[in-house]
């Protein structure tokens, strides 16, 4: 009997970048408080809960340091939705972009 194997995404093959469009900010998370919500400190200055929707909740695992992707809600500012969670690269990428400054992350202990 043979076995096929799966292919793996290889390394070299990168995918595009997810950008934080307009009504999306960029957080890093702080503490997990548990149930699929997190505690999260955004860019503009401002502390979120933040839930984990279902659809990503066991394909996205998220610990604290983590650089994500939020969308507040209109109705609450002070609570969103995770959307994406960004790897080491992407995060170096953002910082080349200037769009998450160094300091921010070295004051969260994200670096």
């Amino acid at each position: 009997m043979r076995s096929i194997a799966k292919k793996k995404p290889s390394e070299t093959e990168s995918k595009e970048l997810v950008m934080p469009s307009e009504g999306q900010v960029l957080c890093i998370v702080e503490e997990m408080i548990g149930a699929d919500h997190v505690k999260v400190r955004c860019v503009d200055g401002m502390v979120r809960v933040c839930r984990i929707p279902g659809k990503y909740r066991r394909r996205m695992w998220i610990s604290e340091g983590d650089v994500v992707l939020v969308a507040p809600w209109d109705f609450q500012p002070n609570k969103g939705d995770v959307l994406h969670k960004y790897s080491k690269d992407e995060v170096r990428k953002l910082m080349n972009m200037g769009l998450i400054s160094k300091e921010f992350l070295e004051s969260l202990g994200a670096i």
